[in-house]
């Protein structure tokens, strides 16, 4: 048992290290919402101009603009006047522009300084260095809080195109239009997210809490790890401006690396009968899965979710990561109180196997 414990321990320590390494990107990629049953995307930007791109991000509440090309994008704020200008050299910002403050907050909230007047002669500041914006476009996205537009209130059970927005540029001479629209879809029903999610929580407490050996709690490590690799890979492509795809994964199959790795001890402790060495790994897993999954828990009552592969499996990878993760605590304590391992004894007996606590 005590060698069990070592290994325990030097496992932790691999895990705490990775996920030191993996850092916040480990969670959802920018920190936003998962999951929402508004969806916003570009449609079309006319005129087309290589080595421009625009595409909407975080379900329309950004905008995203990258400009490889040797001429200026200009975007005006929504009295016209100059608001941003991004090139080669970085990316110049209006202080008097009033978009500069009102797409500090979500709703368009925020106190205007004296100094915000779409009149008054631009006063450019750099913020970034990079040819490439993330803003708050709130063109883009249903403004009222707590509130659903008129159309899905009347009828909330289909979906429905909620507006259709354009957001003016300037490339060069040359006027440009982006183009898009912003949906609502009806969220999945509670029966569907919330039985298979007690039923896998219970699945794994129980087998900690009342099968007679550990082989039902290794069963259970198994479809953690997949979901755990699953997610990570799935991690859709973050804003320019934040990182690449690439850093972006790497961060994200650290924590599943982990989960893996705790997943295989787990099993293998099970099959030889370690019946409280695999309560310690299933307590670590869930610990493990519940890190990875909570970040994303949205994505369970939400209709459009943030991923780069089919939204089911998204839903479904996200649903055994946190249920997993709960039951997997519980049961793998249940074990660890329930389970002992009898002293050395003859050969032929059944020394070390684990034995239910009476």
């Amino acid at each position: 048992m005590r060698r069990g414990l070592g290994r325990l321990l030097a496992v932790l320590a691999a895990v705490v290290a990775l996920l030191a390494l993996a850092g916040p990107a480990s969670a959802h990629v920018g920190g936003g919402a998962a999951g929402s049953d508004f969806d916003a995307r570009v449609l079309q930007v006319s005129p087309q101009l290589p080595g421009v791109s625009v595409r909407s991000l975080q379900f329309g509440d950004e905008l995203e603009l990258v400009n490889t090309t040797d001429v200026e994008v200009h975007v005006p704020g929504y009295s016209g006047e100059p608001y941003l200008r991004i090139g080669r050299d970085g990316v110049w910002r209006n202080a008097n522009s009033p978009a500069t403050w009102i797409n500090l907050d979500r709703y368009g909230r925020t106190a205007l300084p004296p100094s915000a007047d779409a009149d008054a002669a631009p006063d450019w500041e750099q913020v970034s260095t990079q040819p490439a914006y993330v803003w708050h476009d709130h063109r883009t996205h249903w403004m009222s809080e707590g509130v659903l537009p008129p159309q899905v209130a009347a009828d909330p059970g289909r979906e429905h195109v909620v507006s259709e927005w354009v957001v003016p540029l300037r490339h060069g001479q040359t006027d440009v239009q982006v183009a898009g629209v912003l949906t609502w879809t009806p969220p999945p029903s509670p029966w569907v997210v919330w039985l298979p999610v007690a039923a896998l929580v219970l699945a794994a407490a129980a087998a900690g809490l009342l099968a007679r050996t550990p082989l039902a709690l290794g069963a259970l490590f198994g479809a953690g790890a997949l979901a755990a690799l699953w997610h990570a890979v799935a991690t859709p492509e973050p804003a320019v401006t934040v990182g690449s795809h690439a850093g972006a994964l790497v961060s994200a199959l650290l924590p599943a690396g982990a989960t893996l790795l705790c997943a295989v001890l787990g099993l293998r402790a099970a099959r030889r009968g370690r019946g409280a060495l695999t309560g310690l790994l299933a307590v670590v897993t869930g610990w493990l899965l519940l890190v990875q999954g909570l970040p994303d828990v949205d994505v369970l009552w939400s209709a459009n979710l943030l991923t780069a592969g089919p939204q089911p499996l998204a839903r479904v990878a996200v649903t055994v990561l946190v249920s997993l993760g709960v039951g997997l605590l519980v049961g793998g304590v249940a074990a660890v109180r329930r389970f002992r391992e009898t002293p050395a004894a003859p050969a032929g007996t059944a020394a070390g196997r684990p034995v239910p606590a009476a």
